[in-house]
């Protein structure tokens, strides 16, 4: 019930900063003339105690901030990092000359207070234009000592446009008479839905823990994507790999284990990029990418997930 309330009450927030109610959002964007912005979006989980150690000197710092840049990324999200990496990372690409605002173009929400060897970790949104009031959503505990969070925020010069992280766990346990990653994955949809009520454009990246064609995320992407590698989908949203050729309807691996997982048997997806299809106003694309090395050794066990999507801003 925790959950829950908080998730209501940032959702009242949230609507509050955008300086207007349920009702005259959706009556304005009846009537209003779309308007369209083409976004490049970056997510990586890097593994940030695990695999780095909590590390800003070791090369993972560059890869993060050499790859945002070098995809031309608009949004950038990052799971698992520690909040020194966090701040190194928002040095770097003030360095780089990446954000047009640099004083307001990050975000950070913590998951657990001392994960990172005393130093809190969780997850972090960057925009190259200026960012908004953030908002978190508290999701229904997994019994671990971590808080599982869906972090947004708006940008300022358009503040229809919504970029959220996500990191939801991978526990199969059920607590309550439900797999929580299930619950947890059913909590952040029903906060895209009431996203789009409002009016809102919202791009969703991070690891979800589960795969496209497994019956958690049917509910996700939209019946019109109706693959051998994807169906019995019944939802609203396009993933922005879902149309890779590789595996249809599912797309490419994001996690490099070594295993052959997917129903492709090239491996497995967990790290996806949404937007719910009726917001889409164009094409769109996605890959994953190769992991560095530069970090003594594999900078994380997932990889990096670009996409490319033309939305409706509704300006």
């Amino acid at each position: 019930m925790l959950a829950t309330r908080l998730i209501t009450a940032s959702v009242v927030s949230l609507a509050l900063l955008l300086g207007s109610g349920t009702a005259a959002v959706a009556t304005t964007t009846t009537t209003a003339t779309a308007a369209t912005r083409t976004y490049n979006t970056w997510v990586w989980n890097v593994a940030g105690w695990t695999m780095n150690g909590a590390s800003t000197t070791n090369g993972l710092i560059t890869a993060i901030t050499d790859s945002i840049r070098n995809r031309s990324a608009d949004f950038a999200a990052l799971n698992e990092v520690c909040r020194g990496q966090y701040v190194a990372v928002i040095e770097k690409l003030r360095d780089l000359g990446w954000p047009e605002d640099d004083s307001n173009f990050a975000r950070f929400e913590t998951s657990h207070s001392t994960a990172c060897d005393g130093e809190p970790f969780g997850n972090a949104i960057f925009s190259k234009a200026p960012l908004g009031t953030a908002s978190h959503y508290t999701l229904s505990s997994d019994g671990s000592s971590e808080d599982r969070t869906l972090l947004c925020a708006p940008l300022s010069a358009t503040p229809k446009v919504v970029f959220c992280a996500a990191h939801i766990t991978p526990s199969d346990a059920i607590i309550d008479g439900k797999n929580i990653n299930e619950r947890q994955l059913d909590e952040v949809h029903s906060l895209m839905e009431t996203f789009n009520a409002l009016g809102l454009t919202v791009i969703l990246a991070g690891d979800l823990n589960n795969e496209p064609n497994l019956d958690p995320l049917n509910k996700w992407y939209s019946s019109s994507l109706n693959t051998q590698y994807n169906s019995a989908n019944y939802g609203s949203y396009r993933e922005l790999d879902d149309t890779d050729t590789r595996c249809a309807g599912y797309g490419e691996i994001t996690v490099d284990n070594g295993d052959t997982g997917g129903p492709c048997g090239l491996g497995r997806k967990i790290d996806f990029i949404f937007v719910r299809e009726n917001r889409l106003a164009g094409s769109y694309t996605g890959d994953s990418l190769s992991i560095s090395t530069v970090c003594g050794g594999y900078c994380s066990d997932h990889r990096i997930v670009i996409g490319t999507a033309t939305v409706d801003v509704n300006l």
